[in-house]
């Protein structure tokens, strides 16, 4: 066996990175956790299975391009419409922010490990950044509230390529001999900031009017003409100006998923796969280039200055970045916890710690290794009491919680009202104008959209929801959303109306795919629709009286859609299987000249256009 082939390396590396985010998943820890573990694990120091020296100049390629990729995929998942509501906490924490953890990294190497300012200064700019590929894996684990949620994303996608480029022109500086050299390296970094924001908008808009063309890229090579030519926008800003790639591969991103043809689901299905296969390749590479012995001999002072780092820079960064800020003291704490650092500053670092030794300065290892240790510190101390600190401070998103309606129309505004009466929460979505201003008259919450729309559903915060509704007139749709929100969104439970002649919604199809039907029985939309319009019907609450549990289709009434039933002071839709008990409460849409069935007491005078019938 060849231990020295850069494919075995590569091979073991990209394998052993799957394998710890798999073991991570099953666990319920950060991947990142395990992907440390593993690194050290494979590394010279035990198996010396994966020897990131094998690979020569090929590591810092596979870094660079790898980083792009998952930096571009980090730009697609962010939405401006939210980025806009955070934009002044967003726009500080990666100016300001920045510049106070850089100054604040940059004294602990000085004064606490005791560095020259060589390399205490360029080890400050290396702690700026946080990324996407320990944000977003913390996030999906840890649900907290939106607002903090997009600030947290946001400023791990910009920060990366803003503090690489920073760290880079740092270390150029640091290491001039003369001033005006130095001078000259300073203006590097908004040169290749504009370099990368210029060609990162060009490129991307150029990618997303491609892909909005089937005739231009058919829809099977959508996913990988995408990843082609994010390379392409890369190398093009590289080619320009060195190390302005890194901030074009996300602003390309940004401009490919916020045009109006937005990308396809399968597209950003293969970008996170590549991201989870690139990320795992990535921290096994790095973390075996990291010996043990160099991360243990920084002794107590590596430890405090990970701790000031944590406990220090990262709530003063916050601190001021967020002063004035509509956020809240308890969200304000969050963000100041939540700072982990990434795979930009493990791969900077390793450029680093080649470069100081080249040039003759004996503490490049040691840079390298006290970044390694933040990274290793802040992900576990951070990452994995993040989930605690959301509760105490009480910023977790509420889960389990209301409705989302799938349609706007009077029969889906009949059911919102009811719902809300019960005290659940609800918001609507639907395409049609008149029907969103209608509702909206009556008071009630909704958005105007397509409901199949990942953005809208998002919007209506659909995976915190109890359950998603569909009450379209196309009961094919309304399939569709009741798909897209269990199996994208993992909500609890989703409901459609079935029209009597059900052609469009077999009900085997129903029950294999776990739908409800809602309101116990085949329902004709239009028709109740219409009613409620035309002011022939209302809403009023029953007790029943029956001596036995009963099904509706048991009650010996016509004309009678039943919304509601109450049980020990918990409201419920009604689904094909729900019965009636003795002393159930029961809200019906029904005419005005219905008769109730007489196991059905009024109890109040109804919420609709009529006088309830006696």
């Amino acid at each position: 066996m060849n231990l020295e082939d850069p494919a075995f390396t590569f091979g073991i590396a990209l394998t052993g990175g799957m394998a710890a985010q798999v073991i991570a998943q099953h666990l319920r820890v950060p991947g990142i956790v395990v992907l440390l573990f593993v690194g050290v694990l494979l590394g010279p120091d035990v198996a010396n299975l994966v020897r990131p020296e094998t690979l020569g100049p090929g590591l810092q390629m596979i870094v660079a391009i790898s980083v792009a990729v998952i930096l571009f995929e980090g730009g697609l998942q962010l939405n401006l419409y939210r980025l806009r509501n955070e934009a002044l906490v967003i726009r500080r924490l990666v100016t300001i922010g920045a510049l106070v953890t850089a100054l604040g990294g940059a004294l602990a190497g000085r004064y606490v490990m005791g560095w020259p300012w060589q390399v205490a200064i360029p080890f400050g700019t290396l702690v700026i950044v946080t990324g996407p590929t320990v944000i977003t894996p913390l996030l999906r684990r840890i649900r907290i509230k939106k607002n903090v949620q997009t600030i947290l994303e946001a400023e791990g996608v910009l920060i990366d390529p803003i503090g690489a480029i920073v760290a880079v022109v740092t270390l150029e500086v640091a290491l001039a001999q003369e001033l005006p050299v130095a001078a000259r390296g300073l203006l590097g970094i908004p040169t290749r900031l504009v370099t990368g924001l210029g060609v990162g908008v060009i490129g991307g808009l150029i990618m997303g009017r491609l892909l909005a063309s089937e005739r231009s890229i058919p829809q099977r090579f959508a996913s990988v003409t995408t990843l082609a030519l994010l390379l392409a926008v890369y190398a093009v800003a590289e080619a320009i100006i060195p190390e302005s790639g890194i901030m074009a591969a996300p602003i390309a991103g940004m401009a490919v998923g916020n045009m109006p043809s937005r990308p396809s689901k399968e597209l950003k299905e293969f970008k996170e796969q590549i991201t989870v296969l690139l990320v795992g390749l990535l921290f096994v590479l790095l973390a075996a280039d990291v010996r043990v012995e160099e991360v243990t001999g920084l002794g107590w002072r590596g430890v405090a200055t990970a701790g000031l780092l944590m406990a220090v820079v990262r709530p003063l960064d916050v601190a001021i970045s967020t002063a004035g800020s509509q956020l809240t003291l308890r969200e304000r704490g969050f963000l100041a916890w939540l700072g982990p650092r990434g795979i930009v500053a493990a791969a900077v670092a390793s450029l680093f710690a080649q470069v100081l030794t080249a040039d003759g300065i004996p503490q490049g290892r040691d840079l390298q290794a006290m970044v390694f240790l933040v990274i290793a510190t802040t992900v576990i101390v951070q990452g994995l009491g993040g989930g605690l600190v959301a509760g105490l401070l009480g910023v977790g998103r509420p889960s389990n919680r209301g409705y989302l309606i799938a349609g706007a129309n009077p029969l889906a505004r009949e059911l919102a009202r009811a719902l809300g009466t019960a005290g659940h929460d609800v918001v609507m979505v639907d395409t049609d104008a008149a029907e969103v201003a209608a509702a909206r008259r009556d008071g009630l919450s909704v958005l105007f959209g397509n409901a199949l729309d990942e953005e809208m559903l998002e919007l209506g915060d659909v995976a915190s929801r109890r359950g998603v509704i569909g009450l379209i007139g196309n009961e094919g749709v309304s399939l569709l959303v009741a798909e897209k929100a269990l199996r994208d969104f993992r909500v609890g439970t989703a409901y459609i109306a079935v029209r009597p002649d059900r052609t469009a919604v077999p009900m085997d199809r129903l029950r294999a795919l776990g739908v409800r039907m809602l309101f116990g029985k085949e329902t004709d939309i239009a028709y109740w629709s219409r009613e409620v319009r035309a002011g022939r019907s209302a809403v009023h609450t029953y007790e029943s009286t029956a001596e036995k549990e009963v099904h509706f289709s048991e009650l010996e009434t016509t004309n009678v859609l039943p919304l509601l039933v109450e049980r020990k002071g918990q409201a419920a839709l009604v689904m094909d299987e729900t019965r009636i008990k003795t002393g159930d409460r029961v809200t019906l849409l029904h005419q005005k000249d219905m008769v109730p069935a007489k196991t059905l007491r009024p109890l109040d005078k109804g919420t609709g256009t009529i006088p309830a019938t006696q």
